[in-house]
């Protein structure tokens, strides 16, 4: 095992373990363990994807609510 990986213990339902069973039984993996590492990988490198879009949004919400309370301020002094 890769000294640079640690053990997680989890609890995912009993269907999903079947299907990985399944996977591994038919040659897709060669361990449960390496059919949710591969799992993990892939969902890790599509949802990186979509942070930078997300701190985007954030910095465009940051902003909106910045100049709305500058408006607000302006308005209630006058």
């Amino acid at each position: 095992m890769n000294p640079d990986s640690e053990k997680v213990t989890i609890r995912i339902p009993k269907r999903y373990l079947r299907s990985i069973d399944f996977l591994v039984k038919a040659d897709d993996f060669p361990s449960r363990s390496e059919a949710i590492r591969a799992a993990i990988r892939d969902m890790v490198y599509d949802r990186i994807e979509m942070v930078p879009d997300k701190l985007q949004k954030m910095a465009d919400a940051e902003r909106a609510v910045t100049n709305a309370e500058a408006l607000e301020k302006e308005l209630l002094t006058k």
